[in-house]
């Protein structure tokens, strides 16, 4: 299967971020019949966000964890966000808090290191191409789950705190929900605040667990 990169008489640029040099050397392999060449490789977040700002690729696929650090967390150190260059993760992560956190980070797409490596240069296409994820990719499945405002499993919830709830069992911090919400971070503490005392728990790990009983989140 031949795809051809966004630009074809010019080679696509790519950051890999990940510290398996097995995955790397694996698509280093390929890479070229896709007209991309990877311009560097870090293997932990602080290497990562330099690298990136000073190369300026025209993609970052990256592992959301780097070793037994969360490279995810490195995306909001940017100095200056409207360089960054779209991210796919390219991850051996499949759970939803994985992919909730890289959704609300702004990332192109999530594509599994157990996918066709086909999938991970389509996905790095549309992202250099500024097109988004399929409808049906995980990223959007997740991203639909989480502002879904459907359902009333508790009847003095008002739709948004729901939405903040679903979020909030998925694992996500106060900065990562008003990111993928749109909203401050001091209104976020006020819904969490709100949906505490609603549903009479403790914290944060308490209301979660309760979104789950309640199968507010699948």
């Amino acid at each position: 299967m031949s795809i051809e990169m966004s630009v074809s008489s010019m080679t696509l640029e790519i950051v890999i971020a990940d510290d398996h040099p097995v995955v790397v050397e694996g698509i280093r392999s390929r890479i070229e019949s896709y007209n991309a060449k990877i311009v560097a490789n870090p293997t932990d977040p602080e290497s990562l966000v330099q690298l990136v700002e000073e190369i300026r690729p025209d993609v970052l696929v990256m592992e959301s964890r780097l070793g037994k650090k969360d490279a995810l967390r490195a995306l909001e150190k940017f100095q200056n966000l409207a360089l960054r260059p779209p991210v796919v993760v390219f991850s051996m992560y499949p759970d939803a808090t994985h992919i909730a956190r890289a959704s609300a980070l702004g990332c192109h797409d999530y594509i599994l290191k157990s996918s066709p490596i086909d999938a991970l240069f389509e996905a790095v296409n549309r992202a250099s191409r500024g097109e988004s994820a399929p409808a049906d990719s995980l990223l959007n499945t997740v991203r639909t789950r989480m502002r879904s405002n459907s359902g009333t499993p508790h009847a003095d919830l008002t739709n948004r705190e729901m939405q903040v709830l679903r979020h909030v069992a998925m694992g996500l911090s106060n900065r990562e929900i008003g990111k993928s919400l749109g909203i401050s971070v001091e209104t976020v503490k006020e819904h969490v605040q709100n949906i505490l005392r609603k549903l009479n728990v403790n914290d944060r790990t308490q209301a979660a667990v309760w979104a789950v009983r309640n199968q507010l989140i699948a």
